[in-house]
C-alpha cells in the first residue's frame, strides 16, 4: 500500500506541527480536533477548518503558533487545495445513500484530512514542514462530468513554509475513495497539481496515510530535503513484506511464480505444473498471497469468478472498462446462445457438416466494418494459396515469417529422441516449384522464406495426439518470393515423433493441381494455421507481451518512486495490464480454461509457453533487432530508420518501423532532458535498482544471461525504454487487434485440427476421396469450440470506450508532469504519431503493395495509432489492457 507510516521511535519530530495519524475517534465518530506535536511545548489542540480562529486549549509557544493553520501572523498566507472525486457512475440505492452520507461528512468537514508537506526542511524535526486541515463544502459539479465533485480545504501557511510538495491523505469514510487529483490555488498565484487517480484506502482497512507528490519529476539526487523521507518511505510501504495474502484494498507490489493455472483440488486431471523455476521458466507475476491448495502444496488455491483475483488497488479496472468487458461476455452470451443450447442438448463435439453452417454461425462476417468497408470482404480469399502467404506478412501474427539461409533444413533437436534432423524438403522439391530458378540463385537472391515451428512443437505433439479429439503435426513452410513482389507457398513439411514402428514421421506436400492434392495441400495449410495459432496466442501474444511485461510494471512500481521521471513516462503504458493478466489465469489461460479448451496444444498449451520463453531474449523484443535476427532486414544507414526490409510490401515491418522510430525520437529526448550529467545514469540509484530487480526477480530464470542490456549511459536507457513501450503498445496492437478480424471466421484460421491428414494407407482415406469436404470439415474445430474462438476472439480485440491509445492524453491527466519543456515533446510525439497515420493511410491505397490493396484485400490497419471503440482492426492503446 502507498503509505507513509512513521517509525515510532520519531513519530513526535516527523513533521513539524502534525503527527502523522487521524483524529481521534469517540465510540467510531471522528472527533474535529488535531494534535500539533513539538519538541519544545505542551500539544496544542485546535478545531480544524473553521471559519473562525482555532481555540487554544492550552499555552502555546511561538512555534506552535507558526505551524497552526489558526495563524494570526500577518506574513502568513491563506491557500486552498481543491480535491477532486469520482464517484461511480451507476450507482444502486445503498450506495447513493451511502454517498449522499459520505458528502455530508465531507461538507461539514469530518471526513477527509490533508496534510500539506514542504519541499523546506524544519530545523527542529529535520523533515518536511507540515499543516493540515479536513476538506469541508463542495464545488458545483461540472454538467459534462456529473460523476466529479470537487471538495475545498483551506490552510494558513506561515510565510517560510516553502513550496508545498507532498500531500498526505486520511480517509475517515467507512469505505475507499477515487481520488483524481488535488490543486492547491492561490499559491504565488500559480496552481500547483497533485495528480492521483488512485483509490484512497479507509482508515478502517489501514491507518497508514497516502502519499501524493506534486507533478513535479525528480531524479533521486534531486529530492528536495523536505521530501526525501517520504520519498523512501512511500517505496519501501508499496513493496511489503512477501507474506501473508494481499487484500482488495492493498497496493503492494510483490513476485511470484505461476502456481496458479491448475485446480487439483477440484480435479487431479486438472493440475498443471508451476511455471517459473530451474525446470520450466517464466516470468514472474504478480504475488497474491493466497493459501497453498489442500492436495498440492506447490500450488496456490485458487479464486473463480466472479470473485475477483487480486491486483494492488489502482491497477483494477475503471468502471467503463469494467462495463465494457462484461457487456463483451454477455455479447458472448448472446451470440453464442443458439449454438451452443444444441451442443449441449446432443454432444460438445459437433462437427461442421457443410460451410452453410459456419455462415450461419459467422454472419456478421470475419471483418467488423461499416457498410462501405464490408465490400471489401472475400468470404472465400483463406482457399487462395496468396492470401495463406499474405497474413504471414500482414495477418494477426506476421512475426514468424523469416529468410531461410541453407539447405539442408536442419532441426537442432536431440536426433536420439527426435529421428534425423535433416527435413524432408530437399532442394530438389523445392526447384520443382521455382519454374527453371535453382535452389542456389534463390538463396543468393534471398528468394526464399520460412515459418517454422518444428522444433517449438514437435517435444509435444505426442502428448497433444493422446488427448481426446486433438491431432497435431509440427510444421514447417517454406514460401518463394516472386519477381512480382508476391509471396508464394510452395511446399509445407508436417512432422510426427518417430515410432518404433515406423520410420517414417514427415510428410511433405506441395499444392499441385490435381483434385486429391489440391484437397491434401488444404488440410496441410490447415494444420499449419493451427500450429500457427496456437504459437501466437500463447508464444507471441501471451508470453512476448501480457507475461513480459509484468515483471516490468512490478519493478517500476517498487523502484521507481511516483516522482522519477522515468516513472512518469512509464506510467501510461501500464495501464489495467495486471488485472487482464489476472483475469486470464482465472478463465483464459488456466487448467481447463478457454485456451486449453480451444487451441492445439489443449492441456498443455502453458508448458509450451513456457518452452518458448527459454529462446526468449530481451534484446531481441526490440523490433529492428527482431527484424534483422529473423533476417527480414539489414542494416541500412541511408534507409528510414536505418534498415533496408528484404521484403518492401511487408506491412507488419514497414509500418512498425515508423510506430517504433517516433517512440525512440520521444524516449531519446525525454531521457536526454533529464539525464543532463555524464554520470548521471549510473549514479540513478532507483533506476539501477529497478533495472537490476527486473533482471534479478522479475525474470529470475533468464537472471544470468549474457544479452541483457548494459545500464550504464543514456543510449542504454532509451534503448530499454523504447524496448518496453513498443511492446506495450505496437507490438501487442499488431498481434492482438486482428483477432477476431482474422480468426473469427474460423475456417481461415482454425485453432486446432481434430484428425490428421488421411495417407493412402490408411482406413479413412477411402472416405477422404469418397467426400473431401467432409473430411475437411470434421477436422476442424466443432461448433462448440468455434463458438468459444469466436467469443473469446471478439473480446479480446475489442476497444473498451476509455482506452487511453499512443500519443493521446487523457483529459483527467493533463498535469501529470511541471515541465513545459517535456510537454512541448510529447506534442512533437502526438504530431508525429498523426502524420504516421497519414502516411499509413497513404499506403493503404498504393496499388503496388499488393499485401494491402486490391480485390477483396483489407488494408493493414493494425498500427495505425488511433481507434474508435469497439472491434475496429486499428488502434495502438498505450499499454496491454485487453
Amino acid at each position: 500500500m502507498l503509505a507513509f507510516k512513521p517509525k515510532p521511535s520519531s513519530l513526535r519530530s516527523t513533521f513539524s506541527g502534525t503527527a502523522l495519524r487521524p483524529p481521534p475517534r469517540l465510540y467510531g465518530v471522528p472527533v474535529l480536533l488535531s494534535f500539533s506535536r513539538t519538541t519544545r511545548s505542551r500539544p496544542l489542540v485546535r478545531a480544524v477548518i473553521s471559519d473562525d480562529k482555532a481555540v487554544e486549549s492550552a499555552k502555546t509557544s511561538p512555534l506552535d503558533q507558526k505551524h497552526s493553520n489558526g495563524s494570526s501572523d500577518s506574513s502568513s498566507k491563506q491557500v486552498k487545495a481543491v480535491v477532486t472525486i469520482k464517484k461511480k457512475m451507476k450507482e444502486n440505492i445503498t450506495e447513493k445513500i451511502e454517498n449522499q452520507w459520505e458528502m455530508l461528512m465531507n461538507g461539514i468537514g469530518r471526513g477527509i484530512l490533508i496534510q500539506l508537506i514542504s519541499e523546506e526542511i524544519d530545523p527542529v524535526t529535520n523533515s518536511g514542514k507540515s499543516v493540515e486541515a479536513f476538506v469541508r463544502g463542495w464545488l458545483p459539479k461540472p454538467q459534462e462530468h456529473d460523476n466529479i465533485l470537487q471538495y475545498v480545504a483551506d490552510f494558513t501557511l506561515p510565510s517560510d513554509f516553502g513550496r508545498p510538495g507532498a500531500v498526505l491523505i486520511t480517509n475517515q469514510h467507512a469505505k475507499e475513495f477515487h481520488l483524481l487529483e488535488i490543486v492547491i490555488q492561490d499559491f504565488d498565484g500559480v496552481p500547483i497539481y497533485f495528480p492521483a487517480n488512485t483509490w484512497i484506502h479507509s482508515l478502517n482497512d489501514n491507518p497508514e496515510s497516502r502519499i501524493i507528490f506534486r507533478n513535479q519529476a525528480y531524479l533521486p539526487s534531486q529530492t528536495p530535503p523536505g521530501l526525501k523521507d517520504l520519498r523512501r518511505e512511500d517505496l519501501l510501504s508499496i513493496r511489503g513484506n512477501g507474506k501473508g495474502e494481499r487484500m482488495p484494498y492493498e497496493r503492494i507490489y510483490d513476485y511470484d511464480v505461476y502456481h496458479d493455472l491448475g485446480k487439483p483440488d477440484k480435479e487431479r486431471d486438472l493440475a498443471r505444473p508451476v511455471l517459473g523455476g530451474e525446470e520450466r521458466p517464466y516470468p514472474r507475476r504478480c504475488r497474491t498471497g493466497r493459501p497453498a491448495s489442500k492436495i498440492d502444496p506447490l500450488c496456490e488455491s485458487r479464486i473463480e469468478k466472479p470473485h475477483p483475483v487480486y491486483v494492488p488497488r489502482d491497477e483494477a479496472f475503471e468502471e467503463i472498462k469494467q462495463d465494457t468487458f462484461s457487456a463483451g461476455r454477455l455479447k458472448a452470451l448472446l451470440h453464442n446462445l443458439v449454438p451452443l443450447m444444441a451442443a449441449t442438448l446432443s454432444s460438445s463435439d459437433i462437427p461442421f457438416t457443410c460451410f452453410s453452417e459456419i455462415d450461419k454461425l459467422y454472419n456478421d462476417g470475419f471483418i467488423l466494418k461499416d457498410d462501405e468497408q464490408r465490400k471489401l470482404e472475400d468470404r472465400f480469399s483463406w482457399l487462395r494459396d496468396n492470401e495463406f502467404a499474405r497474413q504471414a506478412l500482414a495477418g494477426v501474427n506476421p512475426v514468424n515469417i523469416e529468410i531461410l539461409k541453407e539447405f539442408p533444413i536442419l532441426s537442432k533437436l536431440d536426433p536420439a529422441i527426435y529421428g534425423p534432423p535433416e527435413s524432408v524438403i530437399t532442394k530438389e522439391l523445392i526447384e520443382q516449384e521455382l519454374h527453371g530458378m535453382s535452389v542456389d540463385k534463390a538463396l543468393e537472391e534471398k528468394r526464399l522464406f520460412m515459418v517454422d515451428f518444428h522444433d517449438m512443437l514437435l517435444p509435444f505433439i505426442k502428448r497433444i495426439n493422446n488427448l481426446p479429439g486433438r491431432k497435431s503435426y509440427a510444421s514447417r513452410t517454406v514460401f518463394f518470393y516472386t519477381k512480382t513482389g508476391i509471396l508464394r507457398p510452395i511446399a509445407i513439411e508436417l512432422s510426427l515423433p518417430p515410432t518404433p514402428s515406423s520410420n517414417r514421421n514427415k510428410y511433405v506436400y506441395t499444392h499441385g493441381h490435381d483434385a486429391t492434392t489440391y484437397w491434401i495441400w488444404k488440410l496441410a495449410k490447415a494444420h499449419v494455421c493451427a500450429n500457427d495459432a496456437g504459437v501466437h496466442q500463447l508464444v507471441n501474444h501471451w508470453l512476448r507481451t501480457h507475461a513480459c511485461m509484468e515483471p516490468y510494471i512490478i519493478a517500476t512500481h517498487r523502484q521507481l518512486s511516483s516522482m522519477h521521471p522515468i516513472y512518469k513516462l512509464l506510467h501510461p503504458h501500464m495501464r489495467y495490464t495486471l488485472e487482464i493478466n489476472a483475469l486470464a489465469r482465472q478463465s483464459l489461460i488456466n487448467g481447463g480454461g478457454i485456451i486449453e479448451a480451444s487451441f492445439s496444444p489443449g492441456k498443455y498449451a502453458m508448458e509450451l509457453s513456457a518452452a518458448a520463453y527459454e529462446s526468449w531474449r530481451f534484446d531481441r523484443e526490440a523490433l529492428p533487432a527482431d527484424l534483422i535476427h529473423r533476417g527480414m532486414a539489414v542494416e541500412d544507414p541511408s534507409a528510414p530508420g536505418g534498415l533496408k526490409l528484404l521484403i518492401e510490401d511487408y506491412p507488419y515491418a514497414a509500418d512498425g518501423l515508423l510506430i517504433w522510430s517516433a517512440i525512440k525520437e520521444w524516449v531519446e529526448s525525454y531521457v536526454e532532458h533529464f539525464y543532463t550529467e555524464p554520470d548521471s545514469v549510473t549514479t540513478d540509484v532507483e533506476l539501477q535498482a529497478w533495472w537490476s530487480e527486473i533482471k534479478n526477480r522479475g525474470h529470475h530464470d533468464k537472471r544470468n544471461e549474457p544479452w541483457w542490456p548494459k545500464l550504464a549511459t543514456k543510449e542504454d536507457l532509451s534503448g530499454i525504454l523504447t524496448t518496453m513501450i513498443w511492446t506495450a503498445s505496437g507490438q501487442h496492437a499488431a498481434i492482438n487487434f486482428g483477432q477476431y478480424p482474422f480468426g473469427g471466421y474460423m475456417p481461415n484460421r482454425p485453432t486446432l485440427m481434430r484428425k490428421l491428414i488421411p495417407q493412402e494407407t490408411n482406413p479413412d482415406f477411402e472416405k477422404f476421396m469418397q467426400n473431401p469436404q467432409r473430411t475437411f470439415l470434421s477436422s476442424l474445430p466443432t461448433q462448440l469450440q468455434a463458438t468459444k474462438i469466436m467469443a473469446v476472439q471478439d473480446t479480446l480485440s475489442t476497444h473498451s470506450p476509455d482506452e487511453e491509445y499512443l500519443g493521446k492524453m487523457n483529459e483527467f491527466h493533463s498535469s501529470w508532469i511541471n515541465d513545459h519543456k517535456v510537454l512541448q515533446m510529447f506534442d512533437r510525439f502526438a504530431a508525429k504519431l498523426g502524420e504516421i497515420e497519414e502516411i499509413i493511410n497513404e499506403r493503404n491505397k498504393d496499388i503496388r503493395l499488393k499485401n494491402r490493396t486490391g480485390a477483396g484485400i483489407p488494408p493493414y490497419e493494425l498500427l495505425l495509432p488511433s481507434s474508435g471503440p469497439g472491434v475496429t482492426g486499428r488502434g495502438i492503446p498505450n499499454s496491454v489492457s485487453i
